[in-house]
């Protein structure tokens, strides 16, 4: 029997790592955790983030922020096109890890990676267009131009949904690059392994190295040192439950960091039954739905310019 045919191989199980600066670090902590599916079945182990790791990704942000910022809106959105190229790809890997992470069968795990690759095309195309929604001329009295225009905000820490692993992901991540932010990502604490897999679909999509950070582990551990930061502008609470959330606002008070509060929850049961699939929509959320605007607008400043419109005098003649 030759190599090839020969079956009683050790299969080569992936190891997971974070993704900072366009890199893949293992935790500086060295620690690692279980991470099981929904039937409790041991699928890998992943990185446990240290407050270090948290904040080597706030470094790593606030350094790409710059170069994010000042690119075209259009080169921004044909690099989140190039993102939907690359999942498209790679959609059997992704379908697996959804299902599994999410106990759906594959059908509906499949119909969840779809969606997400949808999603990433449909901030693609807002990309250069958001600016004319929430920018413009605004009348004044007097010989002058009046012209708002949108600006990023700048690092954006984002506690992803805990329970929709990779839709949710994307439908929170997508809109604070898409508008020149840079984000550091704690992914859900019990599924982060569609989380760690999209960092290496981000590395290979001509996204700058720090625009995107992804950290696993503790949400309450790594949120809290992110929340009080000095460089982070802004963070986005849609992962945290009511009592971390409030946590979190209180801390982020300290800088008057912008915060994106969770949508009330309808309803959050205290442990999901052994092997039920973990839903799509929770906290409020329906991650299926038309995401509108709302998250794009919620991560920018307005900057208002005056300039004179080049009349000559009070007799009004102008050139």
């Amino acid at each position: 029997m030759n190599a090839v045919e020969h079956s009683d191989r050790l299969s080569v199980f992936k190891t997971y790592k974070l993704y900072v600066g366009g890199k893949f670090p293992r935790s500086e902590s060295g620690r690692v955790y279980e991470v099981t599916d929904s039937k409790g079945k041991w699928l890998a182990n992943a990185p446990q983030s240290s407050r270090k790791d948290a904040r080597d990704a706030v470094v790593a942000a606030r350094k790409a922020f710059g170069g994010w910022s000042g690119a075209t809106a259009y080169n921004r959105g044909q690099i989140l096109y190039r993102i939907a190229e690359m999942l498209e790809g790679r959609k059997g890997q992704f379908v697996r890890e959804v299902a599994d992470a999410e106990g759906l069968s594959k059908s509906k795990a499949t119909a969840v990676v779809d969606a997400a690759i949808d999603r990433w095309v449909w901030y693609a195309g807002w990309t250069d267009k958001i600016g004319q929604i929430v920018g413009g001329a605004n009348p004044v009295a007097g010989p002058f131009f009046n012209l708002s225009t949108p600006e990023p905000t700048g690092v954006v820490t984002v506690v992803a949904p805990q329970q929709s692993s990779f839709l949710g992901l994307v439908s929170v991540v997508a809109p604070v690059i898409a508008t020149g932010n840079t984000a550091v990502v704690i992914a859900s604490a019990d599924a982060p392994l569609p989380a760690l897999s999209l960092g290496e679909v981000l590395a290979t999509s001509d996204l700058p190295g720090g625009v995107v950070n992804i950290l696993s582990g503790k949400t309450a551990e790594l949120a809290a040192p992110l929340a009080a930061h000095q460089d982070v502008n802004a963070i986005d609470l849609t992962g945290a439950d009511a009592e971390l959330a409030k946590e979190l606002e209180i801390a982020a008070a300290d800088n008057l960091k912008r915060v994106l509060r969770p949508p009330v929850s309808r309803h959050r049961p205290e442990k999901e039954a052994q092997g039920a699939a973990r839903p799509q929509a929770v906290d409020g959320e329906d991650w299926s739905a038309d995401p509108g605007t709302r998250r794009l607008t919620a991560f920018l400043e307005t900057k208002t310019v005056w300039h004179p419109t080049g009349a000559l005098g009070v007799s009004g003649s102008s050139y």
